[in-house]
């Protein structure tokens, strides 16, 4: 392999002149260096600069000087920092509408995991030196072997941008295999609240709208060993959801020389918290699936000051992975267990209060009760109107003068805000849905049949040829963009979605329709590599670089010879 450890910050033009004539492997390394010295963390101008980079990048391919209306800019909606979308739509030599999309996402996390050597996040050859000597013998031996290259975005995922470009440079100049068409799509905002693929589902509604067929979309997003000693490369054929269910828990405000007459919050959601988080049992069963349990993100009261009262409500959200059920289900199970939480919790404070009795040699209340409503967000809102409460006018109102609020703090304020309404002041626990919601993409029954079977062949021709070891998963076990290119959900579906998520609208104004309408199948066929979003993070040159890139064309050329 040639010299690809070149320092220094090429204009497009350049870039695109160290590549030419080099092998396959140089070509990919050099444009994965050159992305990566372009800080692009989510949330900074660095996603609308390295955007503005790929565009002109483009725009110096012979094809697209030719054909300059088939490359352009999305700018994202409403976007304060000006980041948009590049699109790159290559027609193959014959007049098939078939469609093959490649996609990937340009931003990154930050860098502040990486402490002392956070001027050298971007620099693979100084990490690579460090890492040389690091304690750790596989990280040692990883740096010292030559075949990884570290740094911020090496394998989440510049790499794997970087593999698209240059196929899509290939196809340009062998528009004979393509029985059909290449877009490509280079996005923002993957990190955080997927706003660019989102965005980005429009002009995907927009072009199928104009004849354009999607057969397939193609992620190369970051996979890596699931298990020590793991030596397979995965690629998968779906993408797994995320719905983020928060409870907002109102109590019974006491003061600590009353507590037994009081109902703690903090302790409800202990309780919620423990029947829920990392529970197994609430996790679809998939056979040979890396399905996961709930998680908890975020437990807190709602007191600002100490004082010696009980605080009157908290929160909590969880997160919270979907395969194959819908938002409407799980919110049937979280009621369930919530209600169930409640139930301990009453009966707990139950028998603490008659031993307190017993001690203290009270007497017993006959209007004391430790029960605790639990409702989903739809049904507190229809009791409220049931009580002539304008809950809309409310809801309105609290976006409009929070709007700057986190988004998911802006939610509870929404249900808090109607709590204060309520004239019913009993314990409550009202469950809705926040941001970000992410649907599942998962091959269908029929449709999906030739395209597993196009790349079990293509995978055991591989495995005979390099003598690497694939398998074909139905759900990458990570959050993905792909989720955004279908809705396998009814209409009833949606509805639920909309009715349980506080001003959905305004907050997350997910494109539903333009989503269900598209349904195009997801494949990610992604980089290889370790330890994304840490400090070590590597990707695996030799078949990131060699063998990817070419498992990836011989599958667009299959998709579109059908």
């Amino acid at each position: 392999m040639g010299n690809t450890k070149e320092n220094t910050c090429k204009d497009p033009k350049q870039l695109l002149d160290s590549i030419s004539n080099k092998p396959l492997a140089e070509k990919i390394e050099l444009i994965t260096r050159q992305l990566m010295r372009l800080p692009s963390v989510t949330d900074t101008k660095g996603e609308r600069e390295i955007a503005d980079f790929l565009f002109e990048f483009l725009k110096e391919f012979p094809y697209f000087k030719e054909n300059p209306e088939q490359a352009w800019v999305q700018p994202l909606s409403n976007d304060n920092l000006g980041r948009k979308n590049i699109f790159a739509f290559v027609q193959g030599s014959g007049t098939s509408s078939d469609t093959v999309i490649f996609h990937a996402h340009i931003d990154t996390v930050g860098i502040h995991d990486f402490g002392s050597l956070k001027e050298h996040a971007y620099d693979p050859d100084r990490l690579e030196e460090y890492y040389s000597a690091h304690h750790d013998p596989e990280i040692r031996e990883a740096a010292q072997s030559g075949k990884w290259l570290f740094g911020r975005g090496s394998v989440d995922m510049k790499s794997g941008a970087a593999i698209h470009l240059v196929n899509l440079l290939y196809f340009t100049e062998h528009l004979e295999k393509l029985n059909g068409n290449i877009l490509l799509l280079l996005n923002p905002a993957e990190e955080n609240d997927h706003a660019g693929i989102i965005e980005a589902s429009k002009e995907f509604s927009r072009l199928k709208s104009e004849g354009l067929n999607f057969s397939v979309a193609i992620n190369n997003d970051y996979t890596t060993s699931l298990y020590e000693g793991d030596s397979h490369r995965y690629i998968y054929t779906g993408s797994a959801g995320k719905i983020l269910p928060c409870f907002s828990i109102h109590g019974r405000e006491s003061h600590v020389g009353e507590i037994l007459r009081g109902i703690d919050p903090t302790f409800i959601s202990s309780e919620i918290n423990r029947r829920i988080s990392c529970n197994m049992d609430l996790t679809e069963q998939i056979e040979g699936e890396l399905v996961l349990p709930p998680t908890c993100l975020y437990q807190r009261d709602n007191k600002d000051t100490y004082n010696v009262q009980t605080p009157p409500s908290s929160r909590m959200y969880f997160n919270y992975f979907m395969y194959e059920t819908t938002p409407k289900d799980v919110m049937k199970l979280l009621i369930r267990e919530t209600r169930e939480a409640c139930r301990v919790v009453e009966k707990h404070m139950e028998k603490q209060h008659h031993v307190f009795l017993s001690t203290t040699q009270m007497p017993f209340s006959q209007h004391l009760e430790w029960k605790v409503d639990v409702l989903s967000f739809e049904e507190y809102k229809e009791n409220l109107v049931q009580k002539g409460i304008s809950v809309d006018d409310i809801v309105k109102k609290t976006v409009d003068t929070y709007s700057d609020l986190d988004k998911r703090e802006l939610c509870f304020k929404i249900t808090e805000m109607l709590v204060e309404k309520d004239p019913d002041d009993r314990a409550k626990v009202i469950i809705f849905f926040a941001p970000p919601f992410l649907p599942c993409n998962y091959l269908q029954e029929n449709s999906g049949k030739m395209i597993n079977k196009q790349l079990l062949d293509i995978v055991s021709e591989e495995e005979n040829k390099n003598g690497e070891k694939f398998l074909v998963k139905k759900f990458f076990p990570f959050l993905s963009d792909s989720s955004f290119l279908s809705f396998p959900g009814n209409t009833d579906d949606v509805n639920h979605l909309r009715s349980n998520f506080p001003a959905m609208d305004e907050i997350f104004p997910l494109p539903i329709d333009h989503i269900r309408s598209l349904n195009i199948p997801a494949i990610n066929i992604g980089t290889y590599g370790k330890d994304a979003h840490k400090r070590t993070e590597r990707v695996y040159k030799p078949y990131t670089f060699e063998q990817l890139p070419r498992i990836i064309r011989d599958f667009t050329i299959r998709s579109l010879s059908l």
